[in-house]
């Protein structure tokens, strides 16, 4: 089988191929990235030792996909992940656009041309914003958590399921990935193509790329370990605001599983994956962990809100669980080990791949 990772020199998408490289030596791995992300050219040397072929291309141009071998399978892992983008000034919403739905159309064109497969890692954040704001809240231990109410679609104990609403406002970045589902769905029908969407929680793990708006994790244990300045940002300052936790070396059986999968109603073909209620850590709480094992520090409050910010989300993954008997199996602790790890051998990380 030969497998086509977009992103591949991304956190996920190196994750995933040498995962993938190790798990599945009969294989042949491709992947292409366009090399604009700071940081991403460290992962070019040990996917070559590892012998995936990797190809410069843009998926915004459909040129260049048109240069790429024929493969099996997709595995969309490129985009732009921050929620604030197109509309924090730092990139512009047409390319926003451009890299997170355009690139998807051409992608679905390269796989109808191929008889390829598709799966794309998609996101929490297809998910209502102003819902998920309103949930009511209390705190313990220093996090916010949920009080279950019955009248929330598509919310329960184990948190937000694949029925909450998707309707507007989602930021720029979740409505051109729940556009991407819906566009992956229907060239999977119109086409014929086996199709999987898999809304993936917080990514994390060592070699994260380290900003705040997209792998806060990774960004948080660097920053606490280089004492570079960290603040609490809204919801009072006081850093409860709360995230789950995935690894994406976990998504690897679930994969496999569905390189192989028979058709599948269209409804069984979304799920959410994620750590779960178990994985999920406040801001607070990360620092906690931070300072038992580096040594306390100072992190100003600054209760200014933020556009698109929410305070708590975790995703319910008990569908993937019924649907592919899918389950994380990477403890939070240890992705914060893994990250802290990192952290100490890589004294310049912040440098690489979030400079200034």
């Amino acid at each position: 089988m030969r497998i086509l990772i977009s992103g591949v020199c991304g956190f996920a998408g190196s994750a995933l191929a040498r995962a993938l490289a190790q798990a599945r030596a009969g294989d042949e791995l491709c992947g292409f990235d366009n090399f604009s992300r700071p940081g991403s050219e460290t992962n070019r040397p040990d996917l070559k030792k590892l012998g995936v072929r990797l190809f410069h291309a843009d998926l915004r141009s459909a040129s260049d996909l048109e240069a790429l071998p024929a493969c099996d399978w997709v595995i969309d892992a490129a985009a732009n992940p921050s929620v604030l983008a197109g509309a924090d000034g730092k990139m512009s919403s047409r390319q926003t656009v451009e890299h997170n739905l355009v690139g998807t159309v051409n992608l679905l064109e390269y796989c109808k041309s191929h008889r390829s497969g598709f799966i794309l890692l998609s996101t929490s954040r297809v998910y209502s914003i102003e819902p998920l704001a309103a949930l009511s809240l209390e705190t313990k231990a220093g996090a916010f958590s949920p009080v279950f109410d019955r009248n929330v679609p598509g919310f329960g104990p184990e948190g937000v399921s694949e029925t909450f609403p998707t309707r507007p406002p989602v930021s720029l970045y979740g409505a051109t990935k729940l556009a991407s589902e819906c566009l992956a769905l229907e060239y999977g029908e119109a086409f014929a193509l086996p199709v999987f969407v898999n809304r993936c929680g917080v990514l994390a793990g060592a070699g994260q790329f380290g900003r705040a708006d997209q792998g806060i994790f990774s960004f948080w244990l660097n920053s606490w370990l280089r004492r570079r300045p960290l603040k609490y940002i809204g919801f009072g300052g006081l850093g409860h605001q709360v995230r789950d936790c995935l690894h994406p070396g976990d998504l690897l059986p679930l994969l496999v599983k569905q390189f192989s999968a028979p058709k599948l109603p269209s409804e069984d073909r979304i799920v959410n994956l994620s750590g779960g209620a178990g994985s999920a850590r406040s801001l607070r709480q990360v620092s906690a962990w931070c300072e038992a094992r580096w040594g306390g520090r100072e992190v100003r409050p600054d209760p200014a809100e933020r556009r698109f910010d929410i305070p708590w989300m975790v995703l319910d993954s008990s569908k993937a669980a019924r649907v592919w008997s899918w389950r994380a199996q990477t403890p939070t602790d240890a992705i914060l080990a893994e990250i802290a790890a990192h952290a100490e051998a890589h004294p310049d990380w912040l440098d690489v791949s979030a400079p200034l």
